[in-house]
């Protein structure tokens, strides 16, 4: 391990762990969830509510933002903190998912992606060391090396040719990001699919080349949650336990709550914002259909308790009427719910690992979501 260590492991409390990482442009507080901001922005939302929710880190999309606007453009413009106004810490990861995800016509090959903008269909080329140069051009605080992730199921032979694929050009990013200045971090990624050796031999081998943090990568791709948490276990305990652990495009409270009792670090996920611009919510009672009909007459808030305003302030009736009226309010209002109570589980977590009492947390948390939500009288 030859990069120098930003991260400090608090307390644990079992697998569970808290602590703080420190960037160029502030602390995180971990366990981290990350709200996405897919172009650099949150869809939906204001960054001054994403930060008054409760988020130290968000997450910027490298595939988008080297097409549009430009990694170059940005770049002129002070960064990507500047340039968007978030001014906090970024992690942006490295546009190989966005590749394989939004590119029909793509060729992957040991130097490189090449692939057809989805934008105006120009072909674009994506190496390892291009995809730091974009990173490093947008500023951000926390990189992720290139790799190539496989959806699941897939045959034993592909998964493991991806993974030896990633772990090559993982060296490459690492080399690529030699010149960054201090504090800036990039992680390495594990892949490895559904099957334990690959994920095994994939961490040992990053953790050979050494980063500055591990993400666990190619979960949540359609597998069951039963899967993932068993890779989660086979990966976390051969990743260096002085490092944060980064579990990939991660996901529902459960996953969240399941994730962090096996070690795990940070999370990212649209599905806050995406569920809120559908009418979905996201309470201490499981999720809420804002379109159901119960609600047409309910003058009940969403939850009297909660923290947030949105979530006390606006009846249930309000709510669902605009979201059956197709009112922007209605997606701006659910979406900011859902990143704020995503915020106030992961408080609550680390409160929980600070104190010893994650699994007092963990049963009386699920407990809540099973009860579901109470209906009017």
């Amino acid at each position: 391990m030859n990069l120098p260590n930003h991260f400090e492991l608090l307390a644990t409390d079992g697998a569970a762990r808290t602590g703080r990482l420190a960037t160029p442009h502030g602390l995180v507080r971990t366990p981290a969830f990350m709200p996405v901001g897919t172009a650099g922005a949150m869809k939906g939302m204001h960054w001054r509510e994403v930060r008054d929710a409760g988020a130290d880190i968000v997450l910027g999309n490298t595939y988008h933002l080297m097409l549009r606007p430009g990694a170059e453009r940005i770049a002129g413009l002070g960064g990507l903190q500047r340039f968007t106004g978030w001014g906090g810490p970024m992690l942006t990861d490295s546009g190989g998912f966005q590749v394989m995800s939004l590119s029909e016509l793509r060729k992957v090959t040991e130097k490189a992606v090449t692939f057809r903008s989805h934008i105006d269909g120009a072909k674009v080329e994506l190496s390892p060391e291009r995809s730091i140069e974009v990173q490093r051009l947008l500023g951000s605080d926390i990189a992720m090396q290139m790799d190539e992730c496989v959806r699941l199921p897939a045959e034993r032979a592909d998964i493991e040719r991806a993974m030896q694929l990633s772990l090559r050009w993982a060296e490459r990013s690492k080399r690529a990001f030699e010149s960054a200045p201090d504090g800036y971090m990039l992680f390495g990624i594990v892949q490895g699919g559904d099957i334990p050796d690959l994920r095994y031999a994939s961490a040992r081998s990053l953790t050979d080349i050494g980063f500055h943090g591990y993400a666990i990568g190619g979960l949540a791709v359609g597998e069951p949650q039963a899967v993932m948490l068993s890779m989660i276990e086979e990966t976390a305990p051969a990743l260096p336990a002085d490092r944060p652990r980064y579990l990939m495009g991660v996901g529902t409270p459960d996953d969240i709550l399941e994730a962090v009792a096996r070690g795990v670090d940070m999370f990212d996920c649209v599905m806050p914002t995406r569920n809120g611009r559908h009418g979905m919510a996201f309470t201490r009672f499981g999720q809420i259909n804002l379109r159901n009909a119960r609600h047409i007459d309910d003058p009940r808030p969403l939850d009297e308790a909660s923290p947030w305003p949105a979530a006390r302030d606006y009846s249930r009736a309000y709510l669902h009427h605009l979201v059956r009226a197709g009112e922007t309010l209605g997606a701006m209002l659910l979406s900011e719910i859902n990143v704020a109570y995503y915020q106030e589980l992961m408080q609550g977590i680390r409160a929980a690992v600070a104190n010893g009492t994650f699994e007092d947390f963990r049963t009386k948390t699920r407990a809540g979501w099973a009860r579901g939500d109470i209906a009017p009288r």
